[in-house]
């Protein structure tokens, strides 16, 4: 469904993503975890472009996403949804007419389909009685549902998501966790860059260790959290549990 092959990005000298190659299949779950800097959020932002690379390739269903028209990156790039640290919604519009919006510019939806359509996906993420709310009165945590609901009413083939939690109160961070479990369970294929290992550790089908601007290591949860291979790796996770403790 995605595959990053050879990725490099360089921002002048400093080259923070050397040859990556991961493959991500339909309905799977991918984490990928690391210390801060080790190029995770930046690989998440070449998938789409908001970051260009300097070299590779980025494929989804077996479509580049590099060297085409900007006409059909605009095609491409609805092909794969994103969730961001920052909610990034409207303040002046409801949570509907956030919803709204991104379907009625970028698929030309008329404006009855997509508010029936930003109902549904609201609905999914427990927050259809919100509707008529403004952004600015709900908590982080059902903002950073609205984000996700937005990004799914555009019918993404797979879905980003860059810290979707980390700007969240702890208490705040389980009803996004939720939301994204019942993705999940829907069949959608997700890409995780988060620190949130005991989702992970529950919820993926596999996890990739960066650090460096590489792939060290990656597996299954059972791999890389209770069997890990690399001397880099184990000293990250003593270290966050050391963190958490």
């Amino acid at each position: 469904m995605l595959e990053i092959v050879a990725l490099e990005k360089r921002f002048g000298d400093n080259t923070v993503l050397r040859a990556i190659d991961l493959k991500v299949t339909k309905g799977e779950l991918v984490f990928v975890i690391g210390p801060s800097g080790s190029g995770k959020s930046t690989m998440l932002r070449c998938c789409n472009r908001l970051e260009e690379p300097t070299g590779g390739a980025i494929l989804v269903e077996g479509q580049p996403m590099l060297g085409i028209p900007q006409r059909m990156l605009d095609q491409m790039r609805l092909k794969v949804g994103m969730v961001f640290q920052g909610f990034n919604l409207y303040p002046h519009m409801s949570v509907q007419r956030n919803v709204m919006l991104a379907q009625m510019k970028a698929l030309k939806r008329p404006r009855a389909e997509a508010a029936r359509r930003a109902l549904q996906e609201l609905e999914r993420v427990g927050l259809a009685h919100k509707a008529e709310a403004m952004p600015g009165s709900l908590s982080g945590g059902q903002q950073q549902r609205v984000a996700i609901a937005r990004a799914l009413a555009l019918d993404p083939r797979v879905m980003l998501f860059d810290e979707p939690t980390s700007a969240l109160d702890p208490e705040l961070v389980g009803s996004v966790l939720q939301a994204m479990r019942e993705l999940r369970e829907r069949g959608m294929t997700m890409l995780v860059v988060s620190h949130e290992m005991a989702f992970a550790r529950a919820a993926a089908d596999r996890v990739v260790f960066m650090d460096g601007g590489v792939i060290v290591e990656q597996g299954t949860p059972d791999e890389i959290f209770g069997a890990p291979k690399s001397e880099r790796l184990r000293a990250f996770l003593s270290r966050v549990q050391g963190e958490a403790a």
